[in-house]
């Protein structure tokens, strides 16, 4: 691992949605960090990307990217059956991993990344953003006050409004909605429960997808997610893709004398009242419009972890932990079943 530096060199693996999140983050927004190249196998998507970010440095090798010794810390937000590859290889030539979720697609590979990072002595940040988010860090802590007493039920939810990609339609190779879209929501239930999944009962069906019934006939867009904790606490999970209405991220955590409510639906602050319509408002479209700040503040703590050597607020087990979740509900889903992760 290369000695803590002023300025640490960020390249961005993925030019897509997440990755020019981060990358814009880098590029002037976090004291201590330079964005120093992008990598994506489009050498079109990879061009346009540094013309907008302001850089010229780009790769579409990705092994190029981690030989090249200027770079100090890898941003993974390529696709998830990639994740595995080119953490591991970034961390064995001594670099720094911040691997976007879900982690990988399987327990083997989230070990094989941890391995690699523990060998390569960097460290490795997992992005569940939602950690950093200003309302979920106020719920925390009212949680862990004792306010609404001893927690009984988190409940958590997020419903996108876009048409899958098609990669994620076959199921054996992406987890599923439950990957890809309610990974967040399994490592809200964790994060707040202090707690591992004990049981977990799943059911998902295709209702908005059906032009991909015969293709995928194991595909969901819609699931329900039921788990017990090992320290008796309840969870309930609620995924959905294609709703149309908007961007949906909200959650519960319901205690022995009290409630705590998070999430911001309205994108903005207004209501327009009519005869003819009513009540409107306008609802949050993109979770990228929703979690900015906290993307910035997830991006900040992985360079001032760097800088000072310490250690991540989302550990390689925290992925770990959330796939071995996401793979117990496929599982569940697939033969009807209460599945035991005892």
């Amino acid at each position: 691992m290369k000695k803590n530096k002023e300025i640490v060199n960020v390249c961005i693996f993925g030019a897509g949605r997440a990755g020019m999140i981060h990358a814009a983050n880098f590029a002037g927004r976090i004291p201590g960090a330079r964005l120093y190249a992008v990598s994506d196998p489009d050498e079109e998507a990879a061009r346009k990307a540094c013309k907008e970010l302001g850089i010229e440095k780009y790769y579409t090798d990705y092994g190029k990217a981690v030989e090249d010794g200027n770079i100090d810390a890898s941003v993974v937000a390529a696709p998830t059956a990639f994740h595995r590859e080119i953490s591991v290889a970034s961390s064995l030539a001594g670099k720094h991993v911040l691997c976007e979720k879900p982690m990988a697609l399987n327990e083997e590979e989230c070990q094989e990344m941890i391995s690699a990072s523990e060998k390569g002595g960097g460290i490795l940040q997992i992005g569940f953003m939602r950690r950093f988010d200003k309302s979920f860090l106020h719920a925390k802590s009212v949680a862990e006050s004792g306010e609404i007493g001893d927690i009984v039920l988190v409940k958590s939810l997020t419903r996108g409004p876009s048409t899958p990609r098609e990669w994620m339609y076959d199921v054996d190779k992406s987890n599923g909605p439950l990957a890809e879209v309610n990974s967040h929501d399994i490592d809200t239930l964790r994060w707040f429960t202090g707690s591992e999944f004990d049981t977990i009962y799943a059911t998902g069906s295709n209702y908005r997808c059906r032009q991909v019934k015969d293709r995928f006939p194991g595909f969901y867009d819609n699931v329900i997610m039921a788990a017990t904790f090992k320290n008796g606490m309840q969870g309930l999970i609620d995924g959905a893709l294609s709703v149309g209405y908007g961007y949906d991220a909200r959650t519960e955590i319901l205690g022995t004398s009290g409630l705590i409510l998070v999430g911001q639906k309205e994108h903005l602050s207004v209501e327009t009242v009519t005869l003819k319509d009513g009540v409107k408002t306008p609802f949050v479209q993109s979770w990228r419009n929703l979690f900015s700040e906290a993307y910035l503040s997830e991006d900040t703590c992985f360079i001032k972890t760097i800088l000072e050597s310490g250690k991540p607020a989302v550990t390689g087990f925290d992925g770990k932990m959330a796939v071995r979740a996401v793979r117990a509900g496929n599982l569940s889903i697939r033969e009807k079943r209460v599945v035991s992760l005892t």
